[in-house]
């Protein structure tokens, strides 16, 4: 049973690796892409380099019969043998110049491929869905995706060599062929075992890593919490020391079994059938040594058949592990181009609309119903809710109940499950992304803290107006981040974070006054802001809020706050519960009325007693 099982493996491995030979061209046109002068000159040169074995085997063949003319005759070389002797070195100075030229354009190739496609990637992972993020399927694939930028690279030399070694091999093994046919044979023979030996072994490695994905997903994550910043205090005061050290020994000792008993597998593979060629090549040698003991070959023959058969050798079993290492390393590209083949279920429509300027109705939602993926919990239940230009609107309820979600669904970062979101009477399906977004100023409660400088940090928001130093100024004192900034060293050219040298980090508030910058920067018809304030001290909160009013004036403002004294600054107050609207009207009007926001006013309202 388990040797049939076996067998299926190996069988379907070899499926497999055949079938992921489809990924090479694909590969090549992304190689091509990323530099066509560089690749067009590294195959020229390789050509060109490739043709030389055997011009060399050829020239040392008449220089030793020569040679050997002239001593057994006792007489002076010919003539022209000096200038084999030329040409010899004419084409030995010429092989090291054209090796290092081949290793500089693979060089360049290497840097042109590996920038074009951690571009593509990065591009690529902008594009899609917030969903995909959410999935932890997508994030193995991602991570694969990601190290195939660079790793694959040994895939796309191993094409380049495998071209400049099949002209080798044929050129030699032409030259063996008119000798004896057989002899042929009996090289490529000794060599097909290991083929299929290092072929095999090479996809079980594959499978291997695969399967690894997420362990090693896990490892990377324990080593970022074991050297982390934010992480330092708690694994300190809590003792966390020996737990992360006992999981990570874990999961790396898993790892490391299963490595060590694959690489001792292949190691006694391996040392069998290399000991296997070395049988054919020394028999193929013997073979051509007892010619000529017999007079059938002259000693050049014998100096350029035995070349022949080593570099032959060599040569064939170079090309059989290089086509093994292709189709091998064209499985790992499963993922790449699997990865770069996913598309958005949410993008712009063929002749889009262009968002509306200004927003005449605003924005509806209509019986919209909405859950997360892979969790059967429906956020958002049948909800109605509008939102009309020039309103200021407060979004209440307890976590969970949606308040997030209704901004994600209102910058169409998702799509509802059912119903419709409109904007002036429009699906919102309807507007080209694009321009949509330049009408939102977004600033979520899980904001990002670029390891930037200060101006680019603000500019962020706006990207075209890095160098707009009047427009982030401003921006930076409506959000009272200039008083951060005015502290800093190097001001607006002063690097945040700790990744990089001479950054200097901010407090949690300090941060979130730089984000809300982002938003006043983006000059959009609607503001939405969700918890701006959670990391602000109850002073830098009333006063953001009273400039909030104050910068919101004219325009559509939506804000999430589990404040209540932030809340009432708002026009209305829009209470969440169990996915539906429970309550809506203004502060007043709510808190007198007995119900759901009234009594989680009067519970917050315990705590300042």
């Amino acid at each position: 049973m388990d040797l049939a099982i076996k067998k299926e493996s190996f069988w379907s491995g070899w499926g497999e690796r055949v079938s992921a030979l489809r990924h090479i061209p694909p590969v090549l046109a992304i190689v091509w892409r990323s530099g066509p002068l560089v690749v067009s000159l590294g195959l020229v040169f390789r050509v060109l380099f490739s043709a030389l074995p055997i011009a060399l085997l050829w020239i040392a063949k008449l220089i030793i019969d020569g040679l050997v003319h002239a001593v057994s005759n006792h007489q002076p070389v010919q003539p022209g043998f000096w200038w084999l002797v030329a040409i010899e070195f004419g084409l030995a100075v010429g092989g090291s110049i054209l090796g290092r030229t081949v290793d500089y354009l693979d060089a360049l190739l290497a840097d042109k491929y590996t920038r074009y496609v951690s571009i593509e990637v990065i591009k690529h992972s902008a594009e899609l869905d917030l969903a995909a993020y959410e999935d932890p399927v997508f994030y193995d694939r991602l991570e694969r995706a990601r190290v195939q930028a660079t790793d694959r690279l040994v895939m796309i030399q191993s094409i380049g060599k495998l071209v400049q070694q099949a002209v080798t091999a044929v050129s030699l093994s032409v030259s063996i062929f008119l000798f004896s046919p057989g002899l042929l044979c009996l090289l490529i023979l000794s060599v097909l075992p290991a083929f299929v030996s290092e072929s095999h072994f090479a996809f079980l490695g594959y499978a291997t890593i695969h399967r690894q994905t997420p362990i090693r997903r896990q490892l990377d994550y324990l080593r970022t919490l074991g050297g982390s910043r934010e992480a330092a205090k708690e694994l300190k005061l809590f003792g966390l020391k020996k737990f992360l050290v006992k999981r990570f020994t874990s999961l790396s000792d898993q790892i490391y079994g299963e490595n060590v008993s694959l690489a001792r597998r292949r190691l006694i593979a391996g040392t069998f059938f290399s000991v296997v060629g070395a049988v054919g090549y020394y028999s193929a040698y013997v073979y051509i040594v007892w010619r000529t003991i017999g007079g059938a070959l002259t000693i050049g023959e014998l100096t350029f058949l035995s070349g022949a058969i080593m570099q032959a050798s060599a040569n064939i079993q170079q090309i059989f592990s290089a086509l093994a290492g292709i189709a091998d390393q064209a499985l790992f590209l499963t993922d790449l181009l699997a990865f770069l083949e996913m598309r958005p279920t949410i993008y712009s429509k063929p002749n889009a609309l262009p968002a509306p300027r200004p927003m005449q109705r605003g924005f509806e939602f209509r019986n919209v119903s909405f859950r997360y993926p892979g969790n059967p919990r429906m956020v958002l239940d049948g909800l109605n809710f509008r939102l009309t230009p020039g309103e200021r609107v407060a979004l209440v309820g307890e976590n969970g109940e949606g308040k997030t979600t209704i901004v994600k669904l209102l910058t169409r970062l998702y799509d509802p499950l059912e119903g419709q979101i409109l904007l002036d009477g429009i699906d919102l399906r309807e507007y080209d992304l694009d321009d949509l977004y330049r009408e939102i100023a977004v600033i979520f409660q899980d904001f990002m803290r670029y390891e930037m400088s200060v101006r680019e940090n603000i500019a962020v928001g706006e990207v075209d107006g890095l160098s707009h130093m009047d427009a982030l100024e401003s921006a930076a004192r409506k959000s009272m981040a200039v008083d951060v900034i005015k502290r800093l060293p190097h001001r607006y050219d002063q690097m945040l974070g700790r990744r990089f040298e001479g950054g200097v980090e901010l407090s949690g508030g300090e941060w979130q006054k730089v984000a809300l910058a982002r938003a006043y920067l983006r000059d959009a018809q609607l503001l939405i802001l969700d918890e701006p304030t959670a990391a602000l001290d109850a002073r830098s909160e009333s006063e953001v809020f009273r400039r909030f009013a104050e910068l919101t004036c004219g325009k559509t403002a939506l804000f999430v706050s589990h404040r209540f004294s932030t809340v009432r600054m708002a026009d209305r107050v829009v209470v969440l519960q169990d996915g539906r609207i429970s309550e809506d009207g203004s502060h007043d009007e709510l808190a007198s009325l007995g119900g759901r926001y009234s009594e989680m006013l009067e519970m917050q309202a315990v705590h300042y007693r």
